[in-house]
């Protein structure tokens, strides 16, 4: 079940800046969907505890919602989950609230916990084969009811981008991102790196998208563009039987092959050290190459939040070639899951190729 309601606002228009002279554009609709998270928390006044706010104290806290030019209606979770507790069947509610408003609406703004938020932010962005509007996921580290809470700049911010198109109409960020602390991520390539300071959020290994000061500043070279013509696509079947396996100094067998022998096991995030190096270990190749010849899929994936796999660079990484382990280039953890499980789940027959190649701007490949 769903809340749904509306906001009316001013007639005015907005302002954007490319690498170029102003452009005024009229603003648009934009759908906001809230899951939970801290954004959508207030303070109990009996208890002093945090509690989820219904929306229509949520909205008391953001009258400028009402003061823009953009029509923003909002549809939210109900109950409003916290993030710990989301997955692919939360992934699959928004993306289908998405696919489902995808004509009536410029842009959509998705409010969720930032727990693992990169998490469901990068499986959007898999599920939604060729999207051509943005899908801005946002939240805050302090709740909306709090007084130095970031919620409104993050909010108002990521409404402004889902609505924003150029001077021809088309939408500036047309793919899934998550927007923090002034700075637009692809969202598949962000992890979460910080409980405490408000910049919670980075993209290690790809440039951010636009920067928010006074002006937002959108690279339109980083940005990705589907095929205008190819029909919005969606994806909603995912196979959860994966998991992840850290090497570290000291691991022992029974570690790994508790690992590898789970039973149903399809496939496998393997983080391994700097440049995609693991234990030259002979038990480590026959245990990795056993998993594979049975048909699981592991792939290789660095510890280090900066830097790409380099299969053969060094010699410790000859085995895993030999074992069939593939590589992950520079991808995150979180969008090799996300792309692991709903591949499994949605194309099992050409999983491991698809795993190997760059979809949607998750990965820089060789």
């Amino acid at each position: 079940m769903a809340i749904f309601l509306h906001i009316s606002k001013k007639n005015t228009i907005f302002a954007r800046k490319l690498e170029t002279p102003f452009i005024f554009h009229k603003m648009s609709k934009v759908l906001l969907i809230s899951t939970g998270g801290t954004i959508t928390m207030v303070r109990d006044k009996r208890s002093n505890a945090l509690v989820p706010a219904d929306m229509e104290t949520f909205k008391a806290y953001l009258p400028e919602l009402f003061e823009t030019s953009i029509d923003v209606d909002i549809q939210a979770f109900t109950p409003l989950i916290d993030s710990s507790d989301i997955g692919p069947i939360s992934w699959n509610r928004m993306a289908q609230m998405v696919a489902a408003h995808y004509d009536e609406y410029d842009g959509f703004v998705i409010l969720h916990g930032t727990d693992t938020m990169s998490y469901s932010a990068s499986a959007l962005s898999f599920m939604l084969e060729n999207l051509g509007k943005p899908v801005v996921f946002t939240g805050s580290q302090l709740p909306v009811g709090v007084l130095r809470s970031d919620a409104k700049e993050n909010l108002l911010t990521a409404i402004e981008i889902a609505a924003a198109k150029d001077e021809d109409g088309n939408a500036i960020v047309p793919e899934v991102t998550i927007y923090f602390e002034s700075q637009l991520f692809r969202a598949n390539r962000t992890t979460k790196r910080n409980a405490e300071h408000f910049s919670a959020f980075n993209s290690y290994n790809y440039p951010p998208l636009a920067k928010a000061g006074v002006h937002i500043i959108y690279q339109p070279h980083l940005i990705h563009y589907s095929d205008p013509k190819a029909p919005l696509t969606l994806h909603t079947v995912f196979d959860t039987n994966v998991a992840v396996l850290k090497l570290f100094p000291g691991i022992q067998p029974a570690v790994v092959k508790a690992v590898l022998r789970t039973r149903g096991l399809k496939g496998v995030v393997l983080e391994t050290f700097g440049a995609g190096n693991a234990p030259s270990d002979k038990w480590l190749y026959k245990e990795l190459k056993n998993a594979v010849d049975k048909g699981i899929i592991i792939v290789n994936k660095t510890q280090c939040n900066i830097g790409s796999v380099e299969m053969g660079l060094y010699a410790v990484s000859l085995n895993l070639m030999k074992a069939g382990v593939l590589s992950g280039y520079d991808i995150t953890t979180e969008a090799l899951l996300t792309k692991m499980m709903l591949l499994l789940g949605e194309k099992p027959e050409n999983a491991r190729e698809l795993l190997g190649k760059e979809l949607c701007g998750e990965m820089t490949v060789d």
